[in-house]
């Protein structure tokens, strides 16, 4: 695979007491390593990655003069162990209910320390993504500099637990199981509003209305590149979210991330629910100076946030201004 860089991680025990040798894929865009501020990108559910540049899945929010610049940062996205991304055999992992989010965020801690990072700029992720960004920055409270979880939350609530449990019900029961699998996803990732703005009622034909014609690509599209080891892997990991496991409350683990907390949610998400985001906000504000909370306005649910890209640049600027502005003070100051 064109790009990708290994990293081999020994006699790793999983949560589950598992001992496994992966080799750990990633990727690197904009600056070269250390040269730069870092940023982690972590992938979302049938992500990898290739966040930027040909088939870059985030191009509209990072690269040359984007809202996170490539000419200024170096951009680090790990490939989540088991994505199939990097078509590594050994990397398929059928027992896949021995991980955890929190495994896959030990292993990038594990990477990170290998690759002789010792900070973070940020940490951004959407969806299974961000909630990995949560349990990276619980592992390593001293690491990040700048914690992002979009679309996500720091656990699994029992609804996404719930719908979780029918995703591996189908992916382990039907027939075209990825088909099956992605359909009932979209219809969690958006809301029906977002679902009659775009259709209302149409037909592609007399026999099919154009909203069940949309199912059926992206059913069929995932089916032709993605494995069904890695989406039973990756429904796993998005089930088992969760800071506190085997730990005190919330707010004792939270509390202990130095990081300033930046958590982006959506108004009309019907999967990680606005509501739980504010909640914690209100709680961890009681606690933490440094925690920001920002909303996305849209129709479109869940994927707004690979949607409205003008409001989440508009949120992820000042962010990102930040170190620029620190490195043009230092140079006047040494001129």
């Amino acid at each position: 695979m064109a790009h990708l860089h290994y990293i081999t991680l020994t006699n790793y025990v999983t949560e589950s007491g598992k001992t496994i040798n992966p080799k750990l894929s990633y990727q690197t865009f904009g600056k070269a390593l250390h040269s730069a501020p870092i940023i982690l990108v972590n992938h979302a559910l049938t992500g990898n990655s290739n966040v930027v540049g040909e088939d870059g899945w985030w191009n509209d929010i990072i690269g040359d003069d984007k809202c996170i610049d490539t000419n200024d940062y170096t951009i680090l996205a790990f490939n989540i162990l088991g994505n199939g991304y990097d078509n590594i055999a050994e990397n398929c992992i059928e027992n896949y209910k021995d991980f955890t989010a929190r495994d896959i965020a030990k292993l990038f801690a594990l990477a990170i320390e290998q690759l002789e990072i010792e900070n973070l700029f940020a940490v951004i992720g959407g969806s299974v993504g961000g909630g990995i960004a949560w349990e990276l920055a619980a592992l390593k409270p001293q690491l990040i500099q700048h914690l992002i979880p979009i679309a996500t939350d720091w656990k699994s609530t029992d609804w996404v637990i719930a719908n979780c449990h029918i995703q591996d019900a189908i992916l382990n029961n039907s027939s075209q199981p990825l088909v099956d699998a992605r359909m009932h996803a979209m219809t969690l990732y958006r809301t029906p509003e977002s679902l009659t703005q775009k259709f209302d009622r149409t037909k592609k034909n007399d026999a099919l209305y154009n909203i069940e014609s949309w199912l059926s690509y992206h059913g069929n599209a995932l089916d032709n590149r993605f494995q069904l080891a890695a989406y039973k892997l990756m429904n796993q990991i998005l089930r088992t979210i969760d800071i506190t496991r085997n730990r005190t409350d919330f707010l004792e683990v939270a509390s202990k991330i130095e990081s300033d907390i930046h958590i982006i949610t959506i108004n009309s998400d019907l999967f990680f629910k606005a509501d739980e985001n504010w909640n914690t906000y209100v709680d961890l504000k009681g606690v933490k100076d440094n925690v920001n909370i920002h909303e996305i306005k849209s129709v479109h649910g869940h994927d707004a946030f690979l949607i409205e890209f003008d409001q989440l640049a508009r949120f992820l600027k000042p962010i990102f201004s930040t170190a620029l502005k620190s490195k043009e003070k230092l140079v006047q100051q040494v001129a």
